[in-house]
């Protein structure tokens, strides 16, 4: 709890088997979690084995894999069903620290802001913690352009580690967002398009070989996807075009 507001922490597994518990150990070290929802995503490892042996987990398994997006969606759909106030996404690959849930939690919880993002890029911790020089690239001409056509000023919009409000994940259309990598930032690009303000905070990041990944092909096939969704973002915006994606906003 965090100011009698339910914290709870969803986890998108897939072959997570040789990180869960040492990421789930160091969820649990803050003790303001209350609960963790891990949602396997077809893995072929012992990922849902580990997982039903971890105390206040509730495990949730999809019968085959339906991609990255599609486990998110599921992910918050539990965590709002279990009265989640404050939740926080966090991969089970141990690729970014649970130490900081604190912190992103108490910025939510305090009313500052309605999302917060882990970035690897601000500190320098990116290339620091072993990002492949290619994808770094990426990721910054990605940001780049993104935040000119999204009108922002984030240092990425590619992290996997991000805390929600109950009140922000109610108001976004998500369900109608891609099942695959790009749901990501298709959730970014929404928090923005209602006027939200995206909060950021340092994180350390580790790559190593039980880091999830994805590979070149699909990185290029993600990294159109984020250009098309910022691109389709400004052209609502100028109101050229109409997208669900990005559905008229009710003024007061």
């Amino acid at each position: 709890m965090f100011n009698d507001r339910k914290v709870i922490v969803v986890m998108p597994a897939y072959n997570a088997a040789q990180t869960l518990r040492k990421t789930y150990d160091e969820v649990m070290e803050q003790d303001l979690v209350d609960l963790v929802i891990l949602v396997d995503d077809g893995s072929q490892d012992e990922t849902v084995a580990i997982a039903k042996t971890l105390p206040d987990t509730i495990v949730h398994t999809h019968p085959h894999n339906q991609g990255y997006g599609a486990n998110q969606k599921t992910c918050y759909k539990l965590a709002l069903e279990q009265g989640g106030d404050i939740i926080v996404m966090v991969h089970p690959d141990y690729q970014y620290t649970p130490q900081l849930i604190p912190a992103m939690v108490s910025m939510i919880g305090s009313g500052l802001y309605p999302c917060v993002l882990g970035s690897r890029i601000l500190g320098g911790y990116a290339l620091k913690g072993g990002m492949p020089v290619w994808k770094y690239i990426a990721n910054r001409v990605l940001t780049l352009v993104e935040n000119i056509l999204l009108g922002a000023k984030l240092s990425e919009y590619h992290t996997g580690y991000r805390t929600f409000s109950r009140q922000l994940l109610e108001q976004l259309p998500i369900n109608i967002n891609s099942d695959d990598f790009v749901f990501d930032n298709q959730m970014l690009a929404q928090i923005l398009w209602f006027g939200h303000t995206i909060a950021e905070i340092s994180c350390p990041t580790k790559y190593f070989a039980e880091a999830s990944s994805i590979n070149l092909i699909r990185s290029i096939k993600y990294g159109f996807g984020c250009l098309f969704t910022a691109l389709v973002f400004r052209l609502a915006k100028m109101k050229l075009i109409n997208s669900k994606l990005f559905p008229a906003v009710k003024e007061d």
